[in-house]
């Protein structure tokens, strides 16, 4: 997972892809991990940008027939993310914020490291259908956050959705409280690059190893997903629903085995699988059983499996 772009070579990547990403918080701590968006080298920042440019002329050109827009996703100043509520929320509860764990502005959380209720006032620039910021958010605290069997972070903010709604038009996406099937119709939707990736669901990873960490039940997509830094945090849409069903998070960008930024597939008897140039998203059915009323996070709650600190 990549670093942050620095702000020199932001500029150039912004000069040369014609699409801007939004402007967010101020620039948080480096993270070097999965989709995040990246420094490292000059090519990286060259090869990001021609993908991203590549991925929008493809996108242009092809004809209109899903409905998924960036409505409700959010820039963040190195990753994506998505602005959701569950089944059961209601529009007087806090709004919610979900990326990426290792996008966290407090550092990627080692392995079993789990970050609840910290104090967050990071912002996150909200879009509309279009990809024009609408508004910007303001976080209260990091409710959840982990890099342990997922990669999510939930930050809740000072707004309802009832306030967002009322003062933007725009509605949060729904967490899908059901697990996604093989073959779903599916779209990474990017607030960083203001870009729709769609594919589908190729299948399921038993265990998908990175560097240190290891995720359960990854999701991988098909390879028309070319998801790029930047992407990490992305809501993964149904199609059909609209309903967030996986959050994305990584790669494996160069063929290697099992290391950071290469991720790598391990299934039940322990073999190793190495799919150069795919890209995975994370699990989150299960985490609308982890929240309860007023969006309050409840880790010892019925049905809940996310990892505990």
């Amino acid at each position: 997972m990549r670093k942050p772009l620095g702000a020199t070579l932001l500029a150039l990547a912004i000069a040369g892809a014609g699409a801007a990403p939004v402007a967010a918080a101020p620039a948080d701590t480096a993270q070097s991990f999965g989709k995040g968006a990246g420094t490292g080298s000059v090519t990286s920042v060259v090869r990001d940008t021609v993908a991203s440019v590549t991925a929008g002329l493809e996108q242009a050109l092809k004809p209109s027939v899903r409905a998924v827009d960036l409505a409700g996703t959010v820039a963040l100043s190195n990753c994506s993310g998505s602005v959701v509520r569950f089944p059961k929320s209601q529009d007087s509860d806090p709004a919610l914020v979900m990326s990426n764990g290792h996008c966290l502005e407090t550092g990627m959380p080692g392995p079993g490291q789990v970050v609840v209720n910290r104090a967050s006032s990071r912002t996150f620039s909200l879009l509309n259908s279009s990809g024009s910021r609408a508004a910007t958010l303001r976080a209260s605290k990091i409710a959840y956050g982990t890099m342990t069997d997922t990669d999510v972070s939930i930050y809740q903010l000072t707004s309802t959705y009832a306030q967002i709604k009322s003062s933007t038009g725009i509605s949060a996406l729904t967490v899908s409280d059901t697990r996604p099937a093989a073959g779903t119709a599916i779209t990474v939707a990017s607030g960083y690059w203001k870009r729709l990736y769609n594919c589908n669901v190729d299948g399921f990873v038993y265990r998908l190893k990175e560097g240190d960490w290891t995720f359960k039940d990854s999701v991988r997509y098909t390879s028309a997903c070319n998801t790029i830094g930047g992407t990490s945090g992305s809501p993964v849409i149904d199609q059909a629903t609209r309903q967030v069903v996986a959050v994305n998070n990584t790669g494996n960008e160069d063929g290697q085995r099992c290391t950071v930024n290469n991720p790598c597939e391990v299934d039940e008897s322990g073999n190793v699988t190495v799919r150069q140039g795919i890209n995975y998203a994370q699990q989150i059915y299960q985490i609308p059983a982890c929240f309860g009323t007023g969006n309050k996070l409840n880790l010892s709650a019925s049905g809940c499996v996310l990892p505990k600190p």
